[in-house]
């Protein structure tokens, strides 16, 4: 019996980082990419409206600060630590975001997060974006498990969630803070072999 110390680890290390980072497609006429610097206005912009600012209370304070961030997510692809994607018609206009995070190579586990722009909204973007990111990572990119949290009063990223195979799997107590204050966040998730 081999010993839990000398488990190789799920995703090799060097794995991910050893080529760019990849351009998904979604449903319908749906793509991920990675952010490239002309977006960063519409990147910025997102940050002014109210819902995003309400769930995401790490914001960018200017537009020089989203290039930064671009690099940093650009470093975290590298170091194999997270990834970011501009959801996009076609690969050209910005509807949203969609990260990994959190990543755990040895465990095989990914945290998943997301915000579309409200124009975007109630098109079923979010869904299809996370899905499409879904089917890469726990496929071809080697995860086992996703997971995703969210505000317990944010119903919109519920559904998302549901909508896109991440089953509910119980409430974490006071778990972050929004704008108005401290959340009770329900815990989805995702495993390779779910439906």
């Amino acid at each position: 019996m081999r010993s839990p110390l000398s488990t190789p680890p799920t995703i090799p290390a060097g794995a991910l980082a050893a080529g760019p980072q990849p351009v998904l497609p979604a449903e319908g006429d749906l793509l991920l990419r990675p952010w490239e610097s002309p977006d960063a206005p519409v990147f910025f912009a997102a940050y002014r409206d109210p819902a995003i600012r309400h769930w995401h209370t790490r914001q960018p304070a200017s537009e020089e600060q989203v290039h930064e961030w671009f690099a940093r997510y650009r470093e975290a692809w590298e170091q194999e630590t997270g990834a970011s994607w501009a959801v996009t018609r076609d690969g050209g206009e910005v509807l949203g975001r969609i990260a990994l995070s959190g990543l755990n190579l040895d465990d095989g586990v990914a945290g998943c997060a997301y915000w579309v722009l409200p124009a975007a909204r109630g098109a079923g973007v979010a869904s299809r974006a996370l899905r499409a990111l879904s089917v890469w990572a726990l496929g071809e990119a080697g995860f086992h498990r996703l997971q995703l949290d969210h505000s317990t009063r944010n119903h919109a990223s519920c559904r998302v969630a549901l909508a896109s195979g991440f089953r509910l799997e119980g409430t974490k107590r006071s778990d972050a803070v929004h704008s108005d204050g401290r959340h009770d966040m329900h815990l989805h998730a995702r495993i390779r072999g779910d439906g």
